[in-house]
Order: structure tokens, then C-alpha cells, then sequence
């Protein structure tokens, strides 16, 4: 579903990514690890758009998308849930989530799915956003960026500032989503616990580059947990 090719990406004289590569299939997780300062969350800005990239290309389901907006790529079918949630305070949770549906026509339903995946949400319709604790916000976040049926899920750091109980019920979430197969999970997380349980792919990034990967399930015999206490 998604295909990352050579991606170089620099802030002022600085080198934040280098030749970075890989790709993220249908129906799995593919889970960034790394110390902080190590350019993960600048990789999800540049696959959403949100910072332009020197070198490289991005495919989505074969279709180039490394010049396109981030605006452009939401219609491609990318979806974004940013550190820190940045959700609208002011607005109320529905409006929140028909913010993930702007570029839709202005009758288009919120989908129900999205209080089946987050119950707590069809209770908090009309509360504003800023109103919600931090894992509430969190789900918003990601139930907005779920609104329009995105092919690729981008998750930065979901796990954090968040409540054990909320943390479950956001790995049971990515999981069933993973399951029904109809969307590539790029996730990136320093929660190693987290990241073990749901990671089909992982991916070790080191100073702008991918320094190791693997299959999720080789996560322990890689010796993984160590790595990330350094």
C-alpha cells in the first residue's frame, strides 16, 4: 500500500532523514521505533505533506503522491493523527469529527463504525474537544482521521500522556483495523510494550536512517526492549 523510496528531508543545514525506504503492506502495522530526535516524526510529516521532502518518492497504491498537498493525499486516502492529538478545542466532538470529512460533500453521515470503534464518543457529541481528557482526545483524533476511510493510517506516538485503560482500548482498535485488511498501519511509538503487541513489521531508526527491521514476532529475539532503554 505504501512504498517509500531514497526519502531525504533536511532542516536548514541539518540532514533529519537519509535515504530512508520501506514499505508498509495492507492489513499490517508497520511500527517505527527510536529514541527521541531521531526523525520519526519528521518521516510522518513528510508522507502526510505536512514538510516537503529534498530526494525521494512516496507511493500510495502505486500512485505518486511525493509533490502532492496534504489536503490532496487525504483525498488519495491518507490518513494523520499527529503528536500531541491537535484536535479543535473549541469545537464539539461532532464537529471535530466532520472536520475529517471536509472534503466531502456537506450531508455526508459521520460513519457509524466510528462509535463502535470509540463508544465513548457518541456520548460526548455535543461536548467541546478541549473538554475531554486526554485519552478521550486521542480516540478523537484518531476516530476523525478514520472518518473518510483511509487507505493508510499514520499514528505518532498514540500512547502518549495517555491512561493504561485507553491505551488497551487504542491497541484493540489498530488491531481490528489491521485485521479487516482494508488499510497499511505505519505507527510510530517509544512504548515498547505497545509496539511489541501489535507490530507485524518493524522498522529502528538511528540519526535520520533505518538502521535495523524485522518481523514483529522476532522483536524479543532481537533484543529490541534492550535496544530502546539505551
Amino acid at each position: 500500500m505504501l512504498s517509500v523510496e531514497g526519502l531525504n528531508q533536511y532542516y536548514g543545514g541539518s540532514h533529519i532523514l537519509r535515504k530512508v525506504g520501506f514499505e508498509a503492506a495492507q492489513g499490517e502495522v508497520t511500527v517505527i521505533l527510536g529514541r527521541n530526535g531521531v526523525g520519526k516524526t519528521t518521516l510522518l510529516k513528510s508522507l502526510m505533506g505536512v514538510v516537503a521532502v529534498k530526494t525521494g518518492t512516496i507511493r500510495l497504491d502505486g500512485r505518486d503522491i511525493t509533490r502532492d498537498t496534504p489536503y490532496e493525499r487525504v483525498r488519495q486516502g491518507v490518513g494523520y493523527v499527529p503528536q500531541g492529538r491537535e484536535i479543535f478545542g473549541r469545537l464539539s466532538v461532532e464537529e471535530n469529527l466532520r472536520m475529517g470529512l471536509a472534503y466531502k460533500p456537506g450531508n455526508t453521515p459521520i460513519p457509524k463504525e466510528l462509535f463502535e470503534l470509540f463508544p465513548v464518543l457518541k456520548q460526548m457529541l455535543e461536548r467541546r474537544g478541549g473538554d475531554l481528557s486526554g485519552g478521550q482526545q486521542q480516540q478523537l483524533a484518531i476516530a476523525r482521521a478514520l472518518a473518510a476511510g483511509p487507505k493508510l493510517l499514520l499514528l505518532d506516538e498514540p500512547t502518549e500522556g495517555i491512561q493504561p485503560s485507553i491505551i488497551k482500548d487504542i491497541a484493540r482498535v489498530i488491531r481490528m483495523l489491521a485485521e479487516r485488511k482494508t488499510m497499511a498501519i505505519v505507527l510510530v511509538e517509544q512504548y515498547y510494550d505497545f509496539a511489541a503487541e501489535l507490530a507485524h513489521q518493524y522498522l529502528v531508526m538511528e540519526r535520520g536512517e533505518i538502521v535495523q527491521r524485522g518481523r514483529g514476532a522476532d522483536m524479543h529475539a532481537d533484543r529490541m526492549r534492550a535496544r530502546m532503554s539505551i
